[in-house]
């Protein structure tokens, strides 16, 4: 009879003390993966696209859209335009249907980039498409996420055309 009296105090102490714990921890979200996480994933480099990523989207399907900070520019081989919104299909090893990414030729034009491809397996080179032309450039250039500039530099900033004093245009004039 003691031990049973015992065992009804000491039974609900038990259930007490049990249902006074907090639940087991949960494991916290894990972040979702940087756009420069996911490029590589693709066997694309992370460093097509600039550092001032502020949310992106990617369905099922491939289809993306990359949102800027602002619109910007960014100097590989050429000088490079991105729109603030970039959007296009992302699949291994290319990305089709691209949109918002322009690309300066002879110093005043900019042309549209359509794709972008890169060999599988990989190698040192990747494939820009404007229009109908095909433009292979060298790969480690891609390779670190570059900063955005507000503005493109142009010829005129890099090269210092002489200004000629009248004394000179006589001169050439005489001669």
């Amino acid at each position: 009879m003691a031990k049973l009296n015992y065992l009804l105090l000491i039974f609900p102490l038990l259930i007490l003390s049990a249902s006074s714990q907090s639940p087991p921890p949960t494991a916290a979200p894990t972040p979702a993966p940087t756009v420069y996480e996911i490029l590589p994933k693709y066997g694309l480099p992370s460093g097509l696209l600039p550092d001032s990523v502020t949310n992106y989207t990617l369905s099922e399907d491939g289809d993306f859209e990359v949102t800027l900070a602002k619109p910007c520019y960014i100097e590989f081989d050429y000088t490079v335009y991105y729109e603030k919104t970039i959007s296009g299909k992302l699949s291994i090893g290319s990305i089709t249907n691209l949109k918002g990414i322009q690309v300066q030729r002879f110093f005043f034009l900019w042309f549209d980039v359509d794709e972008i491809k890169v060999d599988l397996p990989p190698s040192d080179s990747i494939y820009f498409t404007v229009g109908i032309i095909n433009k292979k450039l060298d790969l480690d250039q891609f390779v670190t996420v570059r900063s955005c500039k507000d503005k493109a530099v142009s010829l005129r900033q890099i090269v210092q055309v002489p200004t000629l004093v009248d004394d000179d245009i006589s001169m050439l004039v005489t001669e």
